[in-house]
């Protein structure tokens, strides 16, 4: 009896070690598992960033196209008016109707001070109306300290050279804009009727902004030898104008 209950004594240092061992490997267990589980976090985190950017692109696509769209309304729509308030005020040179005065707005001279292509194109025009007795004098209207030039010295010279009286000639060296033209036309030049000469793609803001101010005017289409390329430009620049010109008329 002594014997076996000094076996179970002996046994039980043992057993003891046994069930350290096995609550030993219970935490081991439990950390293999804890590690798995951030694993799997840790893979989640790349796809979730992943997700979130392109959620992001997608918004910002959305919304630059939005915004374009807009833009785009905005533009076509100020053109589209511009053109319904021109409307039966825009003629062919042989079809010009009569009136006191012609307006040619200044533009771009060369650099040895002569009219380019789109200045000289609406320089004949006005000559054509004036030797048809479609109207009686000239207004030349631009910028006196233009970056290209003396766009008035240009106008002017141009027309003389072209037998047209200096006397039949007025200029306005601040007409830096088609509204400060068409502003100082009608306050500072007293100029109720007229004609106003311009390419054609420039003809409704034109005759809009000149008729907003008080002016009986009609536009005249001008010529314009140009390469393509200044057309592409110009009328690129015509369109993005509309917006602009439609303010100044909400304005008034």
């Amino acid at each position: 009896m002594a014997a076996v209950g000094s076996d179970r004594q002996a046994a039980s240092p043992t057993m003891v070690a046994a069930g350290n061992l096995a609550s030993q490997a219970l935490p081991a267990r439990a950390l293999s598992d804890r590690l798995e589980e951030v694993a799997v976090v840790d893979d989640r985190k790349p796809r979730l960033e992943g997700k979130r950017k392109r959620r992001w692109v997608r918004r910002s696509f959305r919304a630059t196209v939005a915004m374009a769209a807009g833009l785009l309304l905005i533009v076509v729509g100020a053109n589209v008016r511009l053109w319904l308030v021109s409307s039966g005020h825009r003629f062919a040179p042989d079809a010009a109707p009569t009136a006191p005065v012609v307006i040619v707005p200044g533009a771009k001279v060369g650099p040895d001070g002569a009219p380019m292509a789109y200045l000289r194109g609406r320089l004949d025009v006005a000559i054509e109306l004036l030797q048809a007795g479609k109207v009686r004098e000239i207004l030349v209207s631009g910028d006196a300290a233009g970056t290209s030039g003396d766009e008035i010295a240009s106008m002017t010279k141009y027309l003389a050279d072209h037998g047209v009286d200096p006397a039949l000639v007025r200029a306005d060296g601040e007409g830096l804009s088609t509204r400060a033209t068409c502003e100082r036309a009608k306050q500072l030049f007293g100029i109720d009727r007229a004609i106003i000469v311009t390419q054609y793609q420039h003809v409704p803001r034109a005759v809009a902004l000149c008729r907003a101010e008080g002016i009986d005017a009609d536009g005249v289409t001008a010529y314009c030898d140009c390469r393509r390329i200044t057309l592409v430009r110009n009328n690129i620049r015509e369109w993005l104008a509309a917006p602009k010109a439609i303010a100044a008329l909400i304005g008034r």
